[in-house]
């Protein structure tokens, strides 16, 4: 399982005090894939106690899109007197190794925002708090079968970010994974409002449907024959479809509900319509499934 802190990026990650025996480690190697922020100050300075209270929370607020370290310049001189720091409190920021962008003195809170904000767009400004990276690795638990992993870090995000619309499906498909419906179930309809529209939220609904008919799927076998035996048996074409689709063949199923389709589109309600849309949105959008079906259907649907 992936740790998370508990807000987004832990603040000892985020902000730390560093020396000249780390500030190579803590500035310039750090600012080759993060944008650092460098805080000069002394405890005697009276600005510099409004001044990096202020930073500090600028910084907290971007989540990860950049860090920033303090230096005491009565304690480290050297680096002071290298980067040419005449009166406190400066600032420097910092990426890929080189100054960047800085100022001197005390600032209101908004300008420091701004400044903030400025610099981490020179990082990409990917401030979640590293919440997509955990969820691209819980995506990859769950592709390599270490659903109960996947379940895990998902919650862990939703635990930072409750209306992360990714994790929230991922969390739905781990306990789908886990063949446990009912919790998927539950997690569904535990999702708030605000994003319960979202596609990540439709296509674990769509494969929440898709696990509950697979639950009551007929035998294979005794399905392909009936149909063989009888292709206008819509019902038992509709039934193998579900049945192959339970058995991990969803080319095969589409297949056989858009033959049902094109024998009668109307069948049931248009129950082979709405089942291949139900299929459709449980898979990716690029899915070559997806899109070969859609376009299948498309051209049935217009003749």
């Amino acid at each position: 399982m992936l740790e998370l802190g508990g807000g987004g990026v832990a603040d000892a990650d985020l902000i730390k005090d560093t020396s000249e025996a780390t500030f190579m480690q803590d500035v310039i190697e750090m600012s080759q894939t993060v944008p650092v922020i460098v805080d000069f100050w002394a405890p005697w300075c009276g600005p510099c106690k409004t001044l990096g209270p202020a930073l500090e929370t600028a910084v907290k607020k971007a989540k990860g899109a950049v860090k920033m370290v303090k230096i005491d310049v009565d304690q480290n001189q050297q680096i002071a007197g290298q980067l040419r720091i005449q009166s406190i409190p400066t600032v420097y920021a910092f990426w890929q190794g080189q100054p960047v962008d800085g100022f001197q003195g005390a600032v209101p809170q908004s300008e420091l925002d701004q400044f903030v904000v400025r610099v981490a767009e020179l990082g990409g400004g990917k401030g979640d708090g590293g919440l997509g990276d955990a969820v691209e690795a819980a995506e990859e638990m769950l592709a390599e079968g270490a659903a109960v992993d996947a379940a895990q870090t998902f919650a862990a995000v939703l635990g930072e970010d409750p209306n992360n619309a990714a994790a929230y499906g991922g969390l739905i498909r781990a306990h789908l994974a886990l063949d446990d419906v009912e919790q998927a179930e539950a997690i569904l309809n535990g999702a708030p409002a605000e994003i319960s529209d979202a596609p990540e939220l439709e296509a674990a609904r769509a494969q929440l449907e898709l696990a509950k008919q697979a639950a009551s799927a007929g035998p294979l076998d005794d399905l392909r024959r009936a149909v063989e035996a009888n292709p206008d048996d819509h019902q038992a074409r509709y039934d193998l479809a579900t049945a192959l689709h339970a058995a991990g063949d969803v080319e095969g199923a589409v297949d056989e509900l858009l033959d049902l389709f094109r024998r009668d589109r109307d069948w049931n309600d248009a129950a082979a319509k709405t089942q291949l849309f139900t299929i459709f949105d449980a898979l990716e959008a690029k899915d070559p499934i997806a899109l070969n079906g859609r376009r299948k259907l498309s051209s049935m649907i217009f003749v």
